[in-house]
């Protein structure tokens, strides 16, 4: 790939979705963006940038800013943070509530796989504490074609063997003349899914007890995840946790949280450490 067109498609995923591609991994660039080149029916990179340079379409250069961004996720990813947050996190944000409403957001949450996980868990393992309680999961990705595909619930079979038991495979999924496996209407019905890009204002999305955004601001730049974790701490109810992914913290990037006493890789609003601490 020529520097010229690496670095007119690097630039567009780092304005477009945070995302930090170094020279280094341009072979990314290409892998994340042969399905749409196939459907253009650009014959190279450099087709599909010359497209975009002569015939400007912000639809197209936000869905190849999407696109750049990496879709590793998996079910039951960090299982052990997820049946903490079931049986500890839930349960004491209950108490707090006067509304019997719980709310969960999964940002950056890609196919769907670790929403739907802990839709797994509120189906097998939910704790007598909360029974009656209304918990609301919202899972959002930048992408489109990954928030349309989290919304159909259907996988094939790459993506269910990654993290499922056979057990919860033919107890939580029906197979498909297809060959793919579609999630059951009870899973379905705790989690809802919406696009949207984490660079933005997620003010419409409501306030919200805890906010997953795990393996996300590990693939951006400096500003970006400054950017985000300021939109993050804006959404979270008094109180309420922001867990990040294994190695990825926020020292340095933010004065409005803090990291939370007793819960690893979980985040709270500056001053509330030790009341979350005891709450979870």
């Amino acid at each position: 790939m020529q520097d010229e067109v690496f670095n007119e498609l690097a630039d567009l995923a780092l304005k477009g979705a945070g995302t930090s591609i170094p020279k280094s991994k341009a072979y990314l660039i290409e892998a994340r963006l042969a399905p749409i080149a196939r459907r253009e029916g650009f014959g190279s990179m450099e087709d599909l940038v010359h497209c975009i340079k002569s015939r400007a379409n912000p639809a197209f250069i936000s869905e190849i800013a999407a696109a750049l961004v990496s879709k590793d996720t998996r079910f039951f990813r960090e299982r052990e943070t997820l049946q903490r947050v079931l049986a500890e996190v839930l349960p004491a944000r209950l108490k707090a509530s006067n509304t019997g409403r719980l709310k969960i957001w999964f940002a950056g949450g890609s196919t769907g796989q670790e929403a739907y996980s802990l839709s797994i868990l509120l189906e097998d393992e939910l704790p007598a504490a909360l029974r009656g309680a209304k918990i609301e999961i919202l899972s959002t990705d930048i992408c489109k074609v990954s928030t349309e595909k989290a919304r159909i619930s259907r996988y094939g079979h790459y993506d269910i063997q990654k993290g499922l038991s056979i057990h919860r495979l033919t107890k939580h999924f029906t197979r498909l003349e297809t060959g793919q496996w579609e999630a059951s209407e009870a899973l379905r019905g705790h989690v809802s899914f919406r696009q949207h890009n984490l660079l933005e204002s997620a003010a419409g999305l409501g306030k919200f007890d805890v906010i997953i955004c795990r393996n996300v601001l590990s693939g951006m730049a400096r500003s970006a995840r400054v950017s985000v974790i300021d939109n993050l701490a804006h959404q979270l109810m008094p109180g309420g946790l922001i867990l990040l992914g294994q190695g990825e913290g926020l020292i340095g990037l933010t004065e409005k949280l803090e990291p939370a006493r007793d819960f690893r890789g979980a985040w709270v609003a500056a001053g509330t450490a030790n009341a979350a601490a005891s709450a979870a």
